[in-house]
């Protein structure tokens, strides 16, 4: 496996940061937290409401409410998906989670994030919207990462509908063992021992400088608390209906995922050729995949936003 791909697939699951914001005028649309608030982004559809709304949440790492990456990037992805839903008569929220971009303020140390904070947060979010008479119906689009966090809040809150964007069929702790699979056998040999101590809820000390980046002390925390979540459970406990829908040029997540969550969730998957990981049409060579996740110029799929636009609207 490529040093770049690594650096996307693997680091950026696990380091927190700032990033860039995006430029269009929208309404501030904040959730106030113990912590302080959670800052958000509310798009608008042209007309009178009230209007169906698709909270938006992003993938893992230092990505912000736009899609848009500290390591890998910017490329405005949640950005436009908003805009195409406005155009469609739908509104949209965006936020960037705690820790990052204009919500980095909320946590202090890194220790103290656990995933559950995430799911806490955005069933807070689905609660905060049935409150605003602008809004008839809720979604939830649930990016990677955001995915799973999505999947746990429409467990405990019943929505309209559910999106579920190259979300991962299987438990985090299994991603990380095959993303790191094609690395030397003595990497895979210090850090197979790693991911199983954490599985188990056990912290572990005396991680080599090298594999830091991945399993530092402050991480440890969040890892074992996202581990414990098996996808497949938690969309099986889902009520509401779900889309699932897989890029097959998506270099982070495969076919196979959505074909292990569209099984749980009694549903088709949507496959989309050509798509990658930021939802935008890629070739399937790296290179060319991976410049993809700086551009933010480039459109997202054609063929992505009618389905999720007719979902909404069926």
């Amino acid at each position: 496996m490529r040093k770049g791909l690594i650096i996307i697939m693997v680091a950026a699951l696990f380091m927190l940061g700032g990033c860039g914001e995006g430029g269009l005028p929208e309404e501030a649309y904040n959730l106030e937290v113990a912590e302080g608030e959670i800052k958000g982004s509310l798009m608008l559809p042209e007309g009178e409401g009230p209007f169906k709304v698709a909270i938006i949440h992003q993938g893992s790492g230092p990505t912000d409410r736009d899609g848009n990456s500290a390591i890998a990037g910017d490329n405005n992805s949640l950005k436009m998906v908003a805009e195409d839903l406005a155009q469609a008569g739908i509104a949209s929220l965006r936020f960037d989670k705690r820790g990052i971009a204009k919500s980095m303020s909320l946590i202090e140390s890194e220790e103290d994030l656990v995933f559950e904070d995430y799911v806490n947060d955005m069933v807070m979010w689905i609660e905060k919207v049935e409150q605003d008479e602008r809004f008839s119906q809720i979604y939830l689009i649930g990016h990677s990462e955001g995915a799973l966090i999505s999947a746990a809040a429409a467990a405990q809150k019943e929505v309209a509908g559910f999106v579920s964007l190259a979300g991962v069929g299987e438990r985090a702790s299994d991603t990380l063992r095959r993303q790191l699979s094609g690395q030397p056998e003595e990497i895979t040999a210090m850090t197979d021992p790693i991911i199983t101590e954490l599985e188990q809820g056990r912290l572990v000390e005396n991680v080599p400088d090298a594999l830091q980046s991945l399993f530092r002390d402050s991480i440890q925390p969040y890892l074992i608390s996202w581990f414990k979540y098996d996808p497949t459970e938690v969309y099986g406990e889902i009520s509401s209906p779900i889309m699932v829908i897989q890029g097959d040029n998506d270099v982070q997540v495969t076919v196979n995922d959505a074909m292990i969550l569209s099984q749980a969730a009694g549903t088709k998957p949507v496959l989309i050729s050509g798509m990658n990981h930021i939802l935008k049409d890629a070739p399937r060579d790296m290179e060319g995949n991976l410049e993809t996740y700086s551009d933010p110029d480039l459109e997202l799929h054609p063929d992505l936003m009618p389905e999720i636009i007719q979902f909404i609207n069926d």
